[in-house]
């Protein structure tokens, strides 16, 4: 799914780095089968491989996913090529990744570049659940 790793392995979340540096974390859980990936802080080149491997960890859910962009404080490109990458692998195995809760100015710069028109953005990570 993303240039860092190596599609089907089985991975998960590695944030114990991304924690210590203050830039990204990402927390990884199930629910209802899908897979929520709560993220906090900014997202950039530095931190895009913390990004990517909480997206493309598999094992116990399938290819349904949301991320809780409601701590994101920034995004720049490397996060938007993740995030599509992410949506496109999904829909090839037959799910999706939706995007919850992002703050004004993440949501800004994903319409910008038309990442709301392409991935699936809700108001609310209950939102994300529904339809």
């Amino acid at each position: 799914m993303c240039q860092y790793l190596h599609m089907g392995e089985n991975r998960t979340a590695d944030t114990g780095h991304a924690a210590q540096s203050g830039r990204l974390s990402a927390a990884v859980t199930v629910t209802d089968g899908i897979r929520v990936v709560a993220l906090a802080g900014e997202i950039d080149h530095h931190t895009a491989d913390t990004l990517c491997r909480a997206l493309d960890a598999q094992g116990e859910s399938g290819p349904r996913v949301v991320a809780d962009m409601g701590k994101v404080t920034f995004m720049d490109s490397s996060g938007i090529n993740i995030l599509i990458a992410a949506h496109r692998a999904l829909s090839e195995a037959g799910g999706w990744l939706r995007l919850a809760a992002p703050a004004e100015n993440v949501r800004r710069t994903m319409s910008i570049v038309g990442v709301d028109a392409v991935i699936d953005c809700r108001e609310s990570l209950s939102d994300a659940f529904s339809g």
